[in-house]
């Protein structure tokens, strides 16, 4: 580091850009596919009904965060044109386009990125209530002063990006540390790998492995997450001391997270959570010469400091001291006996309080969707509805779809662990019997091809992974065991 500019990390504002742009790109790809059957006008929960509700309630005027749809009324075609502005954005800035210019350009772009997928994420209810979700706002709103190729990456945005790893690993570390009694006992893992969300075609192999070596990921999980960040941000010490080891160690910490990250990437499906991660433990990565812009020169006029202008290292230094400000409640939390999970503390959703997996569970319970051609629900032959990602069929591999983010899929997840069942879930039973097409186009499978059925029930299964001689025999990857009708049968009758 040279005072107000971070030389030596040029290549990680570069992952930094491109990285955060690339999940942005996800993001709306996601949006545009899911948002309309989940959220839109006909919706299974309404954007429109939550925006007419905040317009005369009080309330909902003080609880509903920015968005650009509180100004302008809210159609499908509005939503369809924002994703695809977002996209063809993201694109652009995944490429290097607008860091070819000045810094006010990257600005600019990022910040119509953060507030364009705010704008998604302040009406998306419960489909959109997601930790990733405001994480992938605050690194795009950080992204937005990181500068372009024409000067060296400013040393306040590059330490506010270590400051968001520590809050989001440290921060998940002490979730689990004052959770459940697995973590303590280094029993987490033995179960996490097969009642996870969404498991990934490796869960169950890694869930197959021996005992001691979950004990061992747990001891891993707690060294990279309580220990391992605070140490990004050694490279301060450049600043003060001679040589190169504080780099060496800031990118050293960062190489542990981005390993543990990996690991949870090849045996799961977390939306962007992991990639994220691995995108921002890059900040602490210091490759000098590699790719950096002119060092400051003596030469240089008055107006140019470290070889970034003035007016722009104006603008960094009060993001800085706007983060300094912010992330009070957020130090405070750390620190609190009752810690709040992914939780902001501002309108802006900036300086969160991030944290995952407090407590895991030891079974699965999978609700499966079924439905029914015969007249008569009690003597009926039932077929399934399959999902594109959660377990259903007991012989499919489980796909990998991360950082894809399948919406529907990870809500389903939550149903047996007490999630109303009374809400949307009603409406996406009605749609099921409607054959209504873009909630079909939600599902992996239509057992009826778009015809409507007659009868439509939600049956609860416990499910677990097969051993390796349940495997050889049968050929399936899970054991399920029914526990009974949940809801059903129904029909629009």
């Amino acid at each position: 580091m040279d005072g107000f500019a971070a030389v030596d990390f040029e290549f990680a504002r570069q992952v930094l850009q491109r990285g955060i742009a690339a999940l942005y790109l996800v993001a709306f790809v996601s949006t545009l596919n899911q948002f309309r059957p989940l959220l839109g006008e006909r919706g299974f929960l309404p954007a429109p009904e939550l925006l007419d509700w905040v317009r005369t309630s009080p309330r909902g005027r003080k609880m509903l965060r920015p968005t650009l749809f509180r100004f302008i009324d809210y159609t499908d075609r509005r939503l369809v044109a924002l994703c695809w502005a977002g996209i063809v954005l993201s694109a652009a800035l995944v490429c290097g386009i607008p860091q070819l210019l000045s810094p006010w350009a990257s600005m600019v772009c990022f910040l119509a990125l953060w507030l364009g997928y705010m704008s998604v994420v302040s009406i998306g209810q419960t489909f959109y209530g997601f930790g990733w979700e405001m994480l992938l706002l605050e690194a795009g709103f950080l992204a937005a002063f990181l500068g372009s190729d024409r000067e060296p990456p400013p040393t306040v945005v590059i330490v506010l990006f270590w400051w968001l790893v520590f809050r989001l690993e440290f921060g998940a570390g002490m979730i689990k540390i004052r959770g459940g009694s697995e973590w303590r006992d280094l029993t987490a893992l033995t179960y996490h790998h097969e009642t996870q969300p969404m498991p990934g075609p490796l869960s169950r192999q890694a869930h197959l492995l021996p005992r001691w070596f979950h004990k061992g990921e747990v001891l891993g999980n707690h060294f990279a997450q309580l220990v391992v960040p605070w140490f990004l941000f050694a490279p301060l010490l450049s600043l003060f001391v001679d040589g190169a080891w504080p780099e060496i160690v800031g990118t050293a910490a960062a190489a542990i997270i981005i390993a543990t990250q990996l690991w949870l990437i090849v045996t799961g499906n977390f939306a962007w959570l992991n990639w994220a991660t691995v995108v921002l433990a890059f900040s602490a990565v210091a490759l000098p010469g590699i790719g950096a812009p002119p060092r400051a020169a003596a030469g240089d006029p008055p107006w140019i400091i470290d070889g970034m202008p003035l007016p722009w290292l104006v603008v960094t230094c009060l993001v800085g001291a706007l983060y300094l400000v912010l992330s009070v409640p957020s130090v405070r939390n750390l620190f609190a006996r009752r810690q709040l999970m992914n939780a902001s503390f501002n309108r802006w959703q900036l300086a969160n309080a991030y944290g995952a997996f407090g407590t895991v569970t030891k079974q699965r319970i999978e609700i499966v969707i079924e439905g029914t051609d015969d007249e008569d629900p009690d003597a009926a032959t039932w077929r399934e509805y399959d999902f594109k990602g959660k377990p259903g069929d007991v012989r499919r591999i489980p796909r990998q779809f991360a950082p894809y983010h399948l919406r529907l899929d990870w809500l389903m997840w939550f149903l047996p662990l007490g999630r109303s069942l009374d809400d949307w879930f009603t409406v996406f039973l009605l749609r099921l019997l409607q054959a209504d097409a873009p909630t079909l186009r939600l599902l992996r499978h239509d057992p009826f091809d778009g015809r409507p059925p007659r009868w439509v029930r939600a049956v609860a299964y416990r499910y677990r992974f097969t051993t390796r001689e349940e495997f050889r025999e049968t050929r399936a990857r899970w054991h399920r065991v029914p526990r009974g009708v949940v809801i059903g049968p129904l029909s629009l009758r």
